[in-house]
């Protein structure tokens, strides 16, 4: 199958053209990434394969049929950036990577909690100076410390995980708790009580229109003074202008974001000789207890090579005549995401790989 891959990476050529040798598609690289205005370059494909930053909207999947293109191969667990109603209306079959690496995520938050903790981004610099001074780099043991799990699907398992190994208490928020979780010790409460009781937070859920700003001014109004907040999951997940407000006021300690809901004109891109023009992003990194990575928490070779095996396993599916159903993602899915509360989520979603997930 002819297949039109958009946005692609350097790292992604090399994976998705290993695991190619043997699946034997005609795969299409392109750096474009997925709009309107170029889903025309997929003509003769099959196949669209998008990315995290890719925009499949009404628009742009109407361009992608009249190009000829009838599956919609998504490289992430997320799929906010497609518009599925469209995609039912059109005919067309989105197929994504619900799981990869659970632990690639779940790693990289644990590590964004080390550094902001002990300071380490901060201690580095201050070294590379020959300022050898520990004056403000003061943590915390978070031994004994509460950790507040948003979303336990297999990526919050595994950083739940991770969290009692240090001897945290970990509680966690999921309409759908996990018996994997509730059996290692983790304590299930509402939301309200997650957000008062935690003295770290880390966001492990979906982009739904239920979770769009979940974390917002009045979440932080309710959250222990100091506390900690690490958000892997999606951007969007946070009102990232009551971030400000919490952290210029003291109310949030430390924020450690690998997503940011405004990131696909920033991430993955190289804009060091630019002037960046989000004003929000730009004051966020002028706070010391602030640490922003680029949507990198998926980027593990593990991770990278199950995405490609996942994501090419389901279009030779789907030339062969059916998907893994665990693998598809139908208007259902934003149908009903307005009146559920906050599903479980295996990946990242509305970006990455996973968080794409």
């Amino acid at each position: 199958m002819r297949v039109s891959v958009f946005s692609t990476k350097a790292f992604e050529r090399e994976s998705l053209g290993r695991v190619n040798r043997s699946a034997g598609h005609d795969l299409v690289f392109r750096e474009e990434r997925l709009t309107a205005g170029t889903a025309p370059l997929a003509a003769g494909s099959e196949c669209a394969c998008l990315f995290v930053g890719d925009s499949a909207d009404r628009a742009a999947i109407r361009a992608l049929r009249d190009a000829g293109v009838r599956l919609l191969a998504l490289r992430s667990a997320g799929f906010n950036h497609v518009d599925l109603d469209a995609a039912a209306e059109m005919g067309m079959t989105v197929a994504r990577v619900p799981a990869y690496s659970p632990h690639s995520v779940a790693e990289h938050a644990a590590a964004l909690i080390l550094a902001l903790n002990r300071k380490t981004h901060r201690a580095f610099n201050r070294v590379r100076e020959q300022n050898f001074s520990i004056e403000g780099l003061m943590g915390f043991d978070l031994c004994g410390k509460t950790v507040g799990v948003v979303g336990t699907g297999k990526i919050g398992e595994a950083f739940a995980r991770i969290m009692l190994g240090f001897g945290c208490r970990v509680i966690a928020f999921d309409p759908a708790p996990s018996e994997t979780c509730v059996q290692a010790g983790v304590k299930y409460v509402e939301i309200g009580a997650l957000w008062r009781e935690s003295d770290v937070i880390a966001l492990h859920c979906p982009l739904t229109p239920q979770t769009r700003h979940l974390v917002n001014a009045g979440a932080f109004a309710a959250m222990k003074p100091g506390a900690m907040l690490i958000n892997t999951s999606r951007g969007a997940v946070v009102d990232a202008r009551a971030d400000i407000d919490a952290l210029k006021s003291g109310r949030l300690g430390a924020l450690g974001i690998d997503v940011y809901e405004e990131e696909d004109n920033l991430f993955f891109r190289d804009l060091s000789s630019e002037v960046i023009q989000d004003d929000t992003f730009v004051r966020l990194m002028t706070f010391p207890n602030v640490l922003i990575t680029a949507h990198q928490g998926f980027f593990t070779r593990e991770a990278v090579d199950g995405i490609a095996q996942t994501t090419l396993g389901n279009i030779s599916a789907f030339e062969q005549g059916g998907v893994d159903p665990e693998n598809l993602v139908g208007a259902s899915h934003s149908a009903g995401a307005a009146a559920a509360p906050p599903p479980r989520t295996g990946g990242r979603t509305g970006g990455e790989p996973g968080r794409t997930g």
